[in-house]
């Protein structure tokens, strides 16, 4: 079985299964006479299966075709039997799984679980001693372990999942966790919607704030700030110039060229040739039902018919859809679809997607400025008010940790200006491999994560340093001047903060 860092070499794009980037052997270690005071983390939540039956029901729709016409390949033969797998594994996801409340498409898988698990065994083990301190002291100085999560269930599994590894690890930690009240009461002109404690979608789901859970009208709200920004992004979800560069991803003659590619060691030629003529034309219309081996869950599920095989370069993307989600299902489907995705066409389809994404989520066109990551700047402010308040001398904070998702972590990069993730691309170009470092394998795998570690010397002066995907990482070059010496992931935390244009620490 391939390793996860191996994984991450085959074109998963942000669907690659995560592997640290840095062992944390090699880390740099904090000058003398600093002690570690603090950590904080954002987490997207861990590798998951298909979101809905989509790509899956599409694709088994197009084999069934085939196969009643007489035109599959060999190879073509293995497929509709393990899209099966993969669909059944989605439709009992979860199912028996202890901390997975509904099974179902979304949830996350044993890899995704593990993911999480390992991460925070390896917090624990980056900074054992203030660990140990803080467990040790649990009873006479009490200091909180914060988790908060998006409210979204594999967000709040993934949370679950990594604060039930650290007690298991450090058992004394366990009456340190807590989790705040949710942002409220929204939304602010009907009855509040209630949620659990530990959420916080302004914090952690900003990119789908809505009128009916989190309307905030009041100017003067600290919240009003990032509700319009949702509202402002979400309505550029529409915009006609991103639609343009989107949908002509796959109108190319190379986008084509991939789809037949992969189809072609599927299917017959005639068959291929009827879905570039249109004769052919398949979506995820229909119905299925599976049930668990031992028969005490059962889920029926019909496709809503939106996801479409209308074009070479649709059935390629939609084939390529399940090659990425595969290697997150290993315990539940077991399947290889790296058969059917040569890693040429996995290549293209993942610069495709990588295009996609670096639109609507990444830097996107220099023309429409901070639209696409302006929401961030409320988990920014979040996480430099965490240091502030270790820098003012309040300790009640141990560790904030944060459970969230891709559309979260890719614009808090950009907003970071993190290197070769901050790159914007005037509309006259179309984003590429070639013209743009961004690569969602590097900035939102599964798991992904960015953590500050705060040290703290007998001054009581403060450094940080920024883990991402627990590499050792730079913040924004402009901030270079902060590094405690140039060569180091060190840097001051009062010229950090002053860098990203706060005022100057009290």
């Amino acid at each position: 079985m391939l390793s996860n860092a191996a994984l991450t070499a085959r074109y998963y794009q942000t669907k690659a299964p995560y592997s640290p980037q840095q062992d944390a052997a090699g880390y740099e270690a904090p000058p003398a006479g600093y002690a570690p005071v603090y950590t904080q983390l954002v987490a997207r939540h861990g590798s998951r299966g298909l979101s809905s039956m989509k790509y899956d029901m599409a694709v088994y729709n197009m084999w069934k075709k085939a196969q009643e016409d007489g035109a599959l390949t060999a190879l073509g033969a293995k497929l509709g039997p393990d899209v099966l797998k993969i669909m059944k594994a989605n439709f009992l996801l979860g199912y028996g799984v202890p901390g997975i409340s509904k099974p179902g498409y979304g949830n996350e898988t044993q890899v995704g679980i593990n993911e999480h698990k390992q991460l925070a065994a390896r917090m624990l083990l980056r900074q054992p001693a203030f660990w140990k301190q803080i467990g040790e002291t649990a009873s006479t100085a009490p200091r909180k372990i914060v988790s908060v999560t998006s409210g979204v269930d594999r967000a709040v599994d993934s949370g679950t999942f990594f604060v039930e590894s650290l007690k298991t690890a450090q058992p004394a930690l366990a009456p340190l966790i807590t989790y705040p009240a949710a942002a409220g009461p929204f939304p602010d002109n009907a009855p509040a919607v209630s949620q659990p404690n530990g959420t916080n979608r302004f914090l952690l789901y900003f990119h789908k704030l809505d009128k009916t859970t989190d309307l905030v009208t009041n100017t003067t709200n600290p919240l009003y700030r990032t509700y319009q920004a949702s509202q402002e992004y979400q309505a550029f979800k529409n915009d006609q110039d991103l639609a343009d560069k989107q949908s002509g991803l796959f109108k190319t003659p190379e986008a084509k060229a991939a789809g037949r590619a992969v189809l072609e060691r599927l299917f017959t030629k005639a068959f291929i040739d009827k879905i570039e003529n249109g004769s052919y034309k398949f979506s995820n219309a229909g119905s299925s039902t599976f049930s668990s081996d031992d028969g005490g869950f059962t889920s029926t599920l019909t496709g809503d018919g939106k996801t479409k095989i209308e074009s070479l370069a649709d059935a390629g993307s939609m084939m390529y859809e399940l090659y990425v989600i595969s290697p997150a299902m290993r315990a539940e489907a077991n399947v290889d679809f790296s058969a059917y995705m040569p890693l040429d066409q996995a290549k293209q389809f993942a610069s495709l997607n990588d295009a996609s994404d670096f639109y609507d989520k990444g830097p996107g066109m220099t023309e429409k400025g901070d639209i696409t990551y302006k929401m961030s700047q409320i988990l920014v402010d979040d996480l430099f008010a965490e240091v502030d308040a270790i820098n003012k001398g309040d300790l009640s904070h141990a560790a904030k940790l944060r459970f969230t998702h891709a559309e979260i972590i890719i614009p808090l990069a950009s907003r970071l200006g993190l290197k070769n993730v901050f790159q914007q691309l005037p509309k006259a170009l179309t984003y590429s491999y070639q013209n743009n470092p961004w690569r969602g394998e590097y900035v939102s795998p599964m798991a992904a994560n960015l953590q500050w570690d705060v040290f703290k010397n007998a001054s009581g002066n403060l450094i940080v340093k920024m883990l991402y995907n627990e590499k050792e990482t730079d913040f924004m070059a402009a901030c270079d001047n902060a590094k405690i010496s140039s060569s180091s992931h060190f840097y001051d935390y009062a010229k950090l903060k002053a860098c990203y244009g706060y005022a100057a620490l009290n």
